[in-house]
């Protein structure tokens, strides 16, 4: 493990910012770690300061976080994950796909093998106790940090798609992606003084690397990019340093052993960016996987 070398942005600065398909052949739900290695590791240094600064930030215009480009980043992630924008279908979603991860399930991939899904399972026991799900916790924190399924087969996969017909444990699943990857990514985001479409692509980020400092985890990307471009809230070039940390995470991508598809970036992120879109408004066309998808 490495550790972040963070370089944070004073409050004044914070302060001072004004944001303004066909059928696929990709797996039903996509990865987003290369490895377990999720959400299980200590608060990154960022992640910490983030938090200190959270009343300011929290003040600026809400950017990604309004409901309607909430519901927008929703849709593009979906669109990578899951060859869909209805990302509300893929609350049931569970399968393994072979990328060391284990079980891969739900709205953003929560993985039995990277600690988020066991996360979202105890939240859920805790204010639902007698749920499907609830009499796997041993086996999933026995299996945490591996692609094991002991304890698991046989019956997980069912028990896992009758709680998704639960409300609750939907509800859950939007509250754990909020709490792990939504709401640091947007706050970090803002924090290096990030529009809205930077705001969305360390979401993406966030989601489909995980929150590591390993240089293939988000902070660590996050790092390469900051030591080859200043961010906007260091005075730097927004686009600039979000074409720095689209190639990092494109890096990272490539690196893999697995999911080395990068058109999430290529034809999606990088044509945004590119447009000069960086209030990621509508209408928007990309492709992912080669299928094109709108949002109007």
């Amino acid at each position: 493990m490495t550790r972040l070398v963070l370089i944070g942005a004073p409050v004044a600065v914070i302060a001072s910012i004004v944001f303004g398909g066909a059928d696929s052949e990709q797996p039903a739900i996509t990865q987003q770690a290369a490895a377990p290695a999720k959400s299980g590791a200590a608060t990154p240094k960022a992640a910490e300061e983030a938090d200190e600064h959270a009343d300011e930030i929290d003040a600026l215009p809400p950017g990604l976080a309004a409901p309607a480009m909430k519901e927008t980043a929703s849709r593009l992630v979906s669109s990578a994950e899951a060859s869909t924008l209805d990302w509300r279908s893929q609350y049931g979603a569970i399968e393994d796909i072979g990328d060391g991860a284990g079980y891969t399930a739900g709205i953003v991939g929560f993985c039995s093998g990277t600690n988020d899904m066991l996360q979202l399972v105890k939240a859920y026991t805790e204010e639902h106790p007698d749920n499907p799900l609830s009499r796997f916790i041993p086996a999933l924190r026995a299996v945490d940090g591996t692609d094991s399924h002991e304890g698991l087969d046989p019956g997980f996969t069912d028990a896992w798609q009758r709680a998704a017909e639960d409300p609750a444990f939907r509800e859950a699943q939007d509250t754990t992606r909020d709490r792990l990857y939504f709401e640091p990514a947007v706050r970090l985001a803002k924090m290096d003084g990030l529009g809205t479409l930077g705001q969305f692509i360390y979401y993406d980020a966030m989601v489909l690397h995980g929150p590591g400092i390993e240089a293939d985890g988000f902070y660590g990307i996050r790092d390469a990019a900051m030591a080859s471009a200043d961010t906007a809230a260091e005075g730097g070039d927004e686009t600039a340093y979000l074409n720095a940390f689209l190639d990092a995470g494109r890096t990272a991508i490539k690196a893999r052993t697995v999911q080395r598809d990068t058109t999430r970036i290529d034809t999606a992120q990088r044509v945004f960016l590119r447009e000069g879109n960086l209030g990621l408004e509508r209408p928007l066309v990309w492709q992912v996987y080669g299928e094109t998808f709108r949002i109007t």
